[in-house]
């Protein structure tokens, strides 16, 4: 069978069924308490990955409600640059079980060479294949990275790419599960998870439950009826129920209830775990014999009655045990408020009121799951518009460094270099082990050490070290290269901090003197760029090779050692430097 992203594009993406008139949101019509400037820039950092230069203006023109309009439909929106930045690559624009069938499997090479590779008797042929297996895979990897990273950088669907970020953290797997898992990243990122990211949340929850990487990362893949259970049994299958291994894994049944629908505290039970597990049975992976992608396999499934919350699933049926598993969870009353509490979280601020996460949710439900509903009550709201809300959320590395790159008006790297910056800050692509993701507030990402990391990626970014980045190409800049320090502050707070900084700020911006950096002067750049950023926020290394950086994620990545010890930084370089480190900057 093939994999599911074909049908998920189908049903999720430009010909998808939108809404056709959303009902008034009455509460939408409450007072803004951030002024007209203030709420281009905080829709500018909340809705896209930061304001590249001219992109304030621009939505001035506009009007910031008919830009958020505007980002809500991305079908409708043109995107050459992304598009042509996709295209070239190969691995982006293949199924799973193409690059199975591409690209031999290194392991399972290993695997066939048996005792030669034991005893050292390779031949010449034998380490020409397994060194082109490696370097396939690297490939795989990299390139899946680099087009993540350039698409984020360039795209004009930017509402998409921030929903496509939220989902594959809520959704995520991790590339360290084995060699396997890096085949399935691209796929679900660009056919599973991205076509889905502003749909109907039951589409996209059956995409990824079908998905390989989801399958093979929470090992449903393997999960099978246990003995003594009832299976459904079929012709010529009789052979293959012997490669059944185990019996019931409760990984996927467990995490889809608490972290993917109902949320911890959503009302199931231990057997309801169970339960969600025996109806997911069967849900497999087909060989590259067969095609790769998504298959059922009857032989596997446990064909026994089930009760999941709160419903009876009768006995002798098949696939359609896990299809009404996942209607049922997906219409769920906590799922509509566990989704609707994590996206208010992600817009608006770390703790998000129950009126704003009510309302939500009611959204959700009153929809059938129409995210692009929900995320519209959420980013209309007052709330998302409120004095408080503003600057209320502080980055994650990936968001620092794009919104870096997007203010910098950089070109797309086309190398790894970008997304090893980006790891060396704390935030491997698909580097998060366990699966609740990466941290969602501030206390997840601003320990002591990461404080330091961020703002010597300031003094890298504005010392010209980011590929394809001119920190001093911005509008405006050459006029002022000589210009008095008061007037190349104020271009650089326009230019980068959306033209609005704290008197604490603006005089470090002119004396030049962040108290921070000074009291660590004296520690070299490549070490601090190497810690880590909160020790329980970063994961156990990961096998060598995994995304593309060998030794892991704990291990700094190659361009990171080669910043050594910066020189000082002077005149407009240092401003641009200091603005990048500050808290205006590090904040959304």
């Amino acid at each position: 069978m093939r994999g599911l992203s074909v049908a998920c594009g189908a049903a999720c993406g430009s010909g998808a069924r939108v809404s056709s008139s959303p009902a008034p949101d009455v509460h939408a019509a409450g007072l803004r308490t951030q002024t007209a400037d203030q709420q281009v820039a905080h829709a500018l950092s909340r809705l896209t990955f930061g304001a590249r230069p001219g992109d304030a203006q621009a939505v001035r023109q506009m009007g910031v409600d008919r830009w958020i309009e505007q980002q809500l439909y991305p079908e409708r929106l043109d995107d050459p640059k992304a598009d042509i930045w996709v295209s070239q690559f190969d691995v982006i624009n293949k199924t799973s079980a193409q690059l199975e069938a591409e690209y031999v499997n290194p392991g399972q090479l290993q695997n066939q060479l048996g005792t030669r590779v034991k005893q050292s008797l390779l031949t010449a042929e034998d380490s020409m294949q397994l060194r082109q297996a490696h370097q396939n895979l690297r490939r795989m990897t990299e390139e899946t990275q680099i087009a993540h990273v350039g698409r984020a950088l360039q795209s004009e669907r930017q509402l998409q790419e921030v929903m496509t970020d939220f989902w594959l953290n809520h959704f995520t797997v991790f590339a360290g599960k084995g060699i396997r898992e890096q085949y399935y990243l691209a796929e679900y990122e660009n056919q599973v998870v991205r076509p889905c990211a502003l749909g109907k949340f039951r589409d996209l929850l059956g995409a990824v439950a079908k998905s390989p990487a989801m399958l093979f990362y929470l090992d449903n893949w393997e999960s099978a009826a246990d003995s003594g259970r009832p299976r459904l049994m079929v012709v010529n299958e009789a052979r293959a129920q012997r490669r059944v291994r185990g019996g019931l894994n409760e990984n996927y049944g467990r995490e889809l209830l608490e972290l993917h629908t109902l949320g911890v505290d959503g009302g199931y039970t231990q057997q309801d775990v169970i339960n969600a597990a025996r109806a997911l049975t069967g849900w497999t992976i087909a060989g590259p014999r067969q095609c790769g992608g998504f298959s059922f396999a009857a032989y596997m499934h446990d064909a026994g009655e089930k009760t999941v919350p709160g419903h009876r699933l009768r006995a002798g049926r098949g696939l359609e045990d896990g299809e009404e598993l996942l209607d049922l969870v997906a219409r769920h009353p906590s799922t509509a408020h566990y989704i609707a509490y994590k996206l208010a979280r992600r817009f608006v601020s770390d703790t998000p009121s129950t009126a704003l996460v009510d309302r939500a949710a009611a959204t959700f439900t009153r929809t059938d799951g129409d995210l692009r509903e929900v995320v519209r009550t959420i980013i209309t709201s007052p709330e998302f518009f409120s004095h408080e809300a503003y600057r209320a959320k502080v980055k994650t590395p990936f968001e620092v460094v794009l919104s870096a790159l997007r203010a910098m008006n950089a070109a797309p790297d086309n190398t790894i270099r970008t997304s090893q910056v980006i790891a060396s800050l704390g935030q491997p692509y698909f580097g998060h082990q366990t699966p609740n993701g990466w941290p969602e507030t501030a206390d997840g990402w601003l320990g002591t050490g990461a404080i330091l990391n961020r703002i010597n990626f300031g003094l890298v970014a504005a010392s010209g070290r980011l590929p394809g980045a001119n920190p001093l190409a911005f509008p405006g800049a050459e006029t002022i290269r000589t210009a008095p320090r008061e007037a190349q502050v104020n271009a650089v707070v326009n230019a980068f901090l959306g033209g609005d900084v704290s008197p604490v700020m603006r005089a470090v911006l002119v004396t030049g003197k962040n108290p921070l950096l000074e009291a660590n002067a004296t520690r070299d750049t490549s070490s601090i760029m190497a810690q880590p950023v909160t020790e329980p926020v970063m994961q156990p290394a990961m096998p060598p090779g995994a995304l593309g950086v060998p030794g892991g994620a704990r291990q700094p990545p190659r361009q990171q050692q080669a910043f050594g010890q910066l020189p000082p930084l002077k005149g407009l370089a240092q401003v641009v430097g200091l603005a990048l480190e500050s808290p205006e900057f590090q904040r959304r």
